[in-house]
């Protein structure tokens, strides 16, 4: 098996498209609209891009992740420490408080994510450089030209809705909605009717 990498990732996509034929329309949420953006900037037959708060940190309305944070994921990963890397991720890299994790522990969903926590560093090697609190670069998204709807809950954190309003403003053709009362845990029927509209009209 090949090391995970974003461009296999990538690679993955573009198979899957090959394979379908044609143009597609892609959708992507939290660390999926990162890898989203990804694919959009680099297979030619992605005709257009809806985003789904990606969590990224553009400013200081939240603590950037650690420069060591994913060097601490994939040594825990190593030490088979699950619970401790589900910890780390919801501390260091969701911004989870420490009651509701401790919390969580005691909840059915707790073995749950132990039992997926070696996707952990996946998720974040699609996201730990755009999580130092720092803005766009105005080049960095530039050859994603397609229509873009970038979508955030109006009852998401501050930290994530400002990342997703700032990156509308890198796009060059995007197009930025919140959906009033969701969070990042978003109702299936509320965003299913925003992305058919979008991808439909």
């Amino acid at each position: 098996m090949k090391p995970y990498s974003i461009e296999q990732e990538v690679n993955d996509i573009a198979a899957l498209i090959n394979e379908a034929g044609g143009s597609v329309f892609l959708y992507g949420i939290s660390s999926g609209a990162a890898l989203a953006l990804e694919a959009a900037s680099l297979i030619p037959n992605i005709k257009k891009l809806a985003l789904y708060e990606a969590p990224f940190i553009v400013d200081n309305s939240r603590s950037p992740v650690t420069e060591d944070y994913f060097k601490r994921l994939n040594e825990l990963l190593a030490a088979n420490r699950r619970g401790e890397m589900v910890k780390l991720f919801m501390r260091k890299g969701v911004g989870v408080p420490a009651f509701i994790v401790t919390m969580m522990q005691f909840m059915p969903v707790w073995s749950k994510l132990k039992s997926v926590a070696h996707t952990l560093p996946y998720d974040t090697i699609l996201t730990v450089d755009y999580q130092k609190g720092k803005p766009f670069s105005a080049e960095k998204w530039q050859s994603v030209k397609i229509p873009t709807l970038v979508v955030d809950g109006g009852k998401s954190h501050a930290w994530m809705r400002n990342a997703m309003h700032s990156l509308a403003t890198v796009l060059p053709n995007a197009k930025y909605q919140t959906l009033e009362g969701q969070s990042h845990i978003v109702k299936p029927e509320v965003l299913a009717p925003v992305l058919r509209e979008f991808f439909i009209d």
